[in-house]
């Protein structure tokens, strides 16, 4: 067994998909003919309004899960119960500001062990936590 997607409801996917696509350097996955049709027979004629958009890794990556936004009605209302933890290429503080560039928000700076790390918040409000290098140890 193995997990094939990550998927966040989100208020609006398209966004979103974009913000983790561009802080991971992945790929919104482009829509086949079939989907355009499928779409198009739902009432979504622009794809910027397709509710449901993936996010695929690099093909040298291609055991990493895809990760799925999905359109859902209201609110997220409380903290995660799940969280990506994405581990920074390069200096920490570094990857924090090009992440807060790209819309990401800082919750909370996190130390344990002697370790630090930055909690952030997604444009929607998803936690996810942003790792040191694994050689900054």
């Amino acid at each position: 067994m193995r997990i094939d997607a990550v998927v966040f409801d989100c208020r609006d996917a398209g966004p979103l998909a974009r913000f983790w696509a561009e802080a991971l350097g992945w790929q919104v996955a482009l829509e086949d003919d079939s989907e355009v049709v499928r779409l198009a027979t739902a009432g979504v004629h622009d794809l910027e309004d397709d509710p449901s958009v993936m996010v695929e890794p690099p093909e040298e990556d291609g055991a990493l899960p895809r990760l799925f936004f999905v359109e859902v009605p209201g609110s997220k209302v409380t903290k995660n119960r799940v969280h990506l933890d994405v581990i920074a290429d390069g200096d920490l503080g570094a990857e924090v500001e090009r992440l807060e560039a790209l819309g990401a928000t800082i919750r909370d700076w996190a130390e344990e062990d002697g370790g630090v790390w930055c909690v952030m918040l997604d444009p929607e409000g998803n936690e996810f936590c942003v790792m040191p290098p694994e050689d900054a140890a």
